[in-house]
């Protein structure tokens, strides 16, 4: 903060005239702590309250500060220049619990989750994928004239193949013992698609999603595979998971 000299040099034969040394020397005094140091702290209450000056006194010098420094924010009511900052409230999002990842250990690194306290149960579950072909790819695989040959039933064993390789391609995966899988592909005229539903079941100590959004992305892909030579446009969107039965979190639909 810069002051003007000439004002700061006014100020100082004001007080001397006004006060005698020994109220000058207390007067300095409480400036310190009243007015240098809440520069310091970036404070900007300059009102005086020194002790043993008269009250007219101390009124023309708060004036006369007023002039020089600007005007006092009113007091905290524990003397301070400001009142003091509340805390701000946590939301009661702060106060849910957050999902942890299972497949994360307490340092970071990622690790295989160990089931083994988990009791068997019966689980389920049942996924879902798209593969846009276009118009010309769609009518080849309908009338079944792709040169590799019967696109939906190469895709529908290339689907159970892959769910029951699902722990060799994602690596934190358990390898489970699957009891079932079942793979449907449907030809969509609407949007010159392929519709896959695919669901795995066990009974186990953990879930079998991941093997049911495997079978069914495997599939699109070999549908991919199979058509491209016809079409370079295709797309396999939306793979995702649409039922689970089974185990801890119990029953889960997309709704």
């Amino acid at each position: 903060m810069c002051y003007n000299f000439s004002m700061f040099f006014n100020f100082c034969l004001f007080l001397a005239e006004l006060l005698s040394v020994r109220q000058l020397l207390s007067l300095l005094t409480m400036s310190i702590f009243r007015f240098i140091l809440p520069t310091i702290m970036r404070s900007r209450s300059w009102k005086c309250f020194a002790t043993g000056i008269p009250s007219d006194a101390i009124a023309e010098l708060n004036k006369e500060m007023e002039s020089i420094f600007g005007e006092s924010p009113s007091p905290s009511p524990l003397g301070g220049s400001s009142p003091p900052q509340q805390p701000a409230q946590p939301t009661s999002e702060a106060w849910e619990v957050q999902p942890a990842l299972t497949h994360v250990d307490s340092s970071g690194q990622a690790k295989m989750v160990d089931v083994s306290p988990k009791q068997d149960s019966e689980r389920v579950a049942i996924a879902s994928c798209r593969v846009l072909l276009g118009q010309k790819a769609f009518n080849l695989v309908a009338s079944n004239q792709i040169a590799k040959g019967d696109v939906l039933t190469v895709a529908k064993i290339a689907a159970i193949t892959g769910a029951k390789q699902t722990s060799n391609l994602i690596p934190l995966c358990h390898n489970i013992n699957l009891s079932h899988v079942r793979v449907d592909l449907t030809l969509n005229e609407e949007d010159s698609s392929v519709i896959i539903e695919g669901e795995v079941a066990t009974s186990g100590k953990t879930g079998v999603e991941m093997e049911a959004m495997t079978a069914v992305a495997i599939a699109g892909l070999t549908v991919y595979d199979m058509c491209k030579a016809a079409s370079k446009d295709i797309c396999v969107t939306d793979i995702c998971l649409q039922h689970k039965s089974g185990g801890k979190s119990g029953n889960w639909s997309r709704s």
